[in-house]
């Protein structure tokens, strides 16, 4: 898959996430259209997880840490035949395993999440696994930049550079708003930089919502042997929907019938674009 078809790929998430919320009634809109683009990339280009292998423990593996994004988790598994069209409509309905949170119910997932700060556990845990059993792929997790408020990613950490864990990959989604304000004004948490170095990490920064530098950086680790590699995505929270772009009060909300129909056109428009570039 190439640049443009990526790029044309997450227009299409995009439209799947509203759709879903704006269905199911209930969902973290703007966190979800902020990171997928990630999603795009980790399981079109770099993961190979597929429903044929994912029982499979010898392969790459996925923690959605930022749990509360789930539905753009769901949107790519349904896009890669996990399950159907049908079962991701049924997102927020009554007997629904589709539910707010990742859980491995649903098909595809790796591990409950959403209680924020244990995904990073689990994967740094996961990732000693691979070392000890001499299993050579790798354990990605995505956490969101209001995660980084809880103690437990902190000492995640520091025990996965003490391990040496250059087969694990962390991703923060940098949009730099959580549910109540801006991160730095809720709970600094800058300079961000310096703290990962401090640890121990191989740090780098990317354009979180371009498809293009995502697959050139995910597909370049480890970045340096026996260090973590971690990547700071900076994002547009709500990206692509311009009346929600770094609008805190779209972190849990359901566009309007009116805003719905907006949000569509306005990605057929990139569309668009895209197909005329």
């Amino acid at each position: 898959m190439n640049t443009k078809e990526l790029q044309l790929k997450s227009i299409d998430y995009r439209k799947t996430i509203l759709e879903i919320i704006y269905n199911g009634g209930a969902g973290h809109t703007a966190g979800s259209l902020s990171c997928i683009d990630i999603l795009n990339v980790l399981y079109n280009k770099i993961l190979k997880i597929n429903p044929e292998n994912f029982d499979d423990y010898n392969r790459n593996h996925y923690i959605q840490s930022k749990g509360h994004s789930v539905e753009a988790l769901y949107t790519v598994l349904c896009d890669i035949n996990f399950f159907s069209k049908e079962d991701l409509l049924s997102l927020n309905k009554f007997k629904s395993h589709f539910i707010g949170h990742p859980t491995k119910k649903v098909p595809g997932i790796e591990h409950n999440t959403g209680a924020l700060g244990h995904g990073l556990s689990v994967a740094a845990g996961m990732a000693i696994g691979f070392k000890l059993d001499k299993i050579n792929h790798n354990v990605y997790t995505l956490l969101g930049d209001g995660e980084l408020s809880e103690g437990s990613v902190w000492e995640a950490l520091l025990s996965a550079n003490k391990y040496g864990l250059d087969n694990l990959v962390v991703i923060i989604d940098r949009n730099k708003l959580q549910i109540t304000g801006k991160t730095e004004d809720v709970n600094p948490i800058e300079p961000l930089m310096d703290k990962f170095n401090s640890f121990g990490l191989s740090t780098r920064e990317v354009d979180g919502n371009s498809v293009q530098e995502l697959n050139e950086i995910l597909s370049s680790t480890p970045f340096e042997k026996n260090k973590v590699s971690l990547i700071i995505a900076n994002t547009v929270k709500g990206k692509g929907i311009s009346f929600m772009e770094n609008e805190v009060v779209w972190h849990h909300k359901v566009p309007s019938e009116e805003q719905y129909n907006l949000a569509q056109k306005e990605l057929e428009k990139l569309k668009i674009n895209i197909n005329n570039d």
